[in-house]
């Protein structure tokens, strides 16, 4: 555990993603049913992806939402999730679509090395015991002058789990340059209601 404020940050207990998938979407911010939430999320993958056609590696993609929102804007995605049931979930949202889906660890996944322009991560680091060491792996997957758009934050109070954003930009420090911090907390539209935990995202070029 590593000490945030007055506080720790515990790590994330292990999840049955499988059993989780029927009702992942059910959340307004993972589904995106609501048209102001996916619209929400849409402007703002239009302002951190690149401005043309990317190759775009969605890590952890659960059910494909973020990976078909890259797709509808133009880029070639490549989705991983370890869980088969989120798989087959993404695998129809994508269909028709210039996507691959693949079952796999998000934190190595069944993927060459150098051959993505962005490597975009929502709320998958808080899972995973050795987020510094992922990074490291997934900083070799991206080209020269790739870059990093990593969504994340810290819930609850009592026994909260997360990554606090000064841990997260310590991590890439040494792996990438003009790193950046987001905060979303304040933008309601993304979660479908108010918030009052932390929530970010950081974007960083290699």
């Amino acid at each position: 555990m590593t000490s945030r404020n007055r506080y720790t940050v515990a790590v994330a207990p292990e999840v049955d993603w499988d059993a989780q998938a029927a009702a992942f979407d059910d959340e307004p911010d993972h589904g995106l049913r609501d048209p102001e939430v996916r619209a929400a999320w849409s402007d703002r993958l239009r302002a951190w992806l690149p401005g043309h056609p990317a190759d775009v590696l969605d890590l952890g993609c659960g059910t494909g939402s973020l990976s078909l929102l890259a797709a509808e804007q133009g880029h070639r995605v490549t989705g991983v999730d370890r869980s088969p049931a989120m798989v087959e979930r993404a695998r129809t949202k994508l269909a028709g679509r210039t996507a691959q889906i693949l079952c796999g660890d998000a934190a190595a996944p069944p993927v060459a090395p150098q051959c993505f322009d962005v490597v975009l991560v929502r709320h998958v680091l808080w899972a995973l015991p050795d987020p510094a060491g992922v990074l490291r792996h997934w900083r070799g997957l991206l080209r020269p002058g790739g870059r990093f758009v990593l969504v994340e934050g810290v819930w609850g109070t009592l026994a909260p789990v997360g990554v606090p954003a000064a841990r997260l930009t310590a991590h890439l420090a040494p792996l990438t340059r003009d790193v950046r911090v987001e905060r979303l907390s304040a933008d309601s539209l993304l979660w479908g209601k108010d918030v009052d935990d932390e929530r970010y995202a950081v974007l960083a070029t290699v």
